[in-house]
């Protein structure tokens, strides 16, 4: 029992002159490599935080709601959708553009109602020159006279002007509440109907839809048909119900908003080319800084050449597909009649806009 206790006792007396000396048990940690380990996640985790902060949006991110009356596969729903990646893109997320297409938030003219009447609840909108008629856009109204752009690089000279800047700004400075970002055009509009069609004399009679615009209304009146308003959201079911006998569109959108199934026959009047612009209200614009606001000004720059670098392309595209799905396609061969017919309303609304009317037909 004493040799024992003796052997402990020696044990724990050497234990103890280790530890006097400083030296350090096999089993210990290495204290450095855990710190290196600690610092390299450290840094790590820094580095995600980082790259989140510079890629995800702002928790405060500036939502601005707009409108589009087509769906997004048109050539204006998918300018609009390089118009949303761009702002998005070069605010770094600090804008957001929600986009609602496929008319979920009314026709151009509820949507214009709606940003013209204040409230916020609609920001921005790209809607049809002539839409802004109705509400003051005298300069805008000159867009959509008939035959006043003879091709679209006759457009496009006037789109890249510093006329169209002058245009573009008309509303705001008139009070309506709003202002133009930039133009683009979606081809030009051509009149479709649910009857056989042959020339300008097959109008004669018939209930042409048109939304509720003066030019309009005088083109419809001087191809002898009877002007008959009826909203965007109803005209399929008012060709198919025969509340009107024909309409007018764009050939990307009288294929996107399956028109040709109850009105498979169009004639390629070519009446007006379909000028587009976008659109945003005073009161959304003057929540953003000056920076946010180039931003929006620099991707409209840039949704607008792309517009431009595919509008022809796709309405070529869809015109051979709406002839190889059995849609009756009439060439005009000779446009004269038409553009004699539609003089009446030319002169009528250039009243006190000549000069103007004349600058953008010397720009062909």
């Amino acid at each position: 029992m004493k040799k024992k206790l003796i052997a402990v006792l020696m044990t724990a007396t050497m234990i103890a002159s280790l530890a006097a000396c400083g030296v350090t048990a096999p089993e210990s940690v290495d204290t450095g490599s855990q710190q290196t380990e600690a610092t390299q996640e450290t840094k790590t985790e820094e580095t995600k935080t980082e790259t989140a902060t510079e890629t995800a949006p702002a928790a405060d991110a500036i939502k601005l709601v707009m409108a589009e009356v087509n769906p997004l596969d048109t050539i204006v729903g998918m300018t609009d959708q390089k118009f949303k990646e761009e702002v998005e893109a070069r605010s770094n997320g600090s804008i957001i553009i929600d986009l609602q297409a496929s008319g979920v938030l009314g026709s151009e003219n509820d949507v214009l109602d709606t940003m013209l009447g204040g409230g916020g609840t609609i920001d921005m909108s790209r809607i049809s020159a002539f839409a802004l008629t109705s509400y003051g856009g005298q300069k805008s109204m000159l867009l959509s006279l008939p035959y006043i752009f003879t091709s679209r690089e006759h457009f496009w000279n006037f789109a890249t002007s510093d006329l169209a800047q002058e245009f573009l700004q008309e509303p705001s400075e008139n009070g309506s509440g709003v202002r133009g970002l930039y133009y683009g055009e979606e081809g030009f509009r051509h009149f479709f109907t649910s009857y056989e069609i042959s020339d300008i004399n097959s109008f004669k009679g018939k209930k042409i839809r048109v939304s509720n615009d003066p030019i309009m209304n005088g083109l419809v009146e001087g191809l002898g048909a009877s002007p008959t308003v009826v909203s965007f959201g109803e005209l399929y079911s008012a060709l198919q119900t025969g509340v009107v006998d024909g309409a007018e569109q764009p050939i990307a959108n009288y294929k996107s908003n399956a028109f040709p199934e109850v009105a498979p026959y169009m004639i390629l009047d070519g009446h007006t080319l379909g000028a587009i612009q976008v659109i945003i209200t005073d009161e959304a614009w003057n929540k953003l800084s000056a920076e946010q606001q180039n931003i929006l000004v620099e991707a409209g720059k840039v949704a607008s050449e792309y517009n431009r670098s595919i509008s022809e392309e796709k309405e070529n595209q869809v015109l051979e597909e709406l002839k190889a799905d059995g849609v009756t396609i009439i060439e005009v061969e000779d446009i004269t009649p038409w553009q004699e017919a539609v003089k009446p309303v030319i002169e009528e609304n250039i009243k006190g806009l000549e000069d103007y009317y004349q600058k953008i037909v010397d720009m062909k």
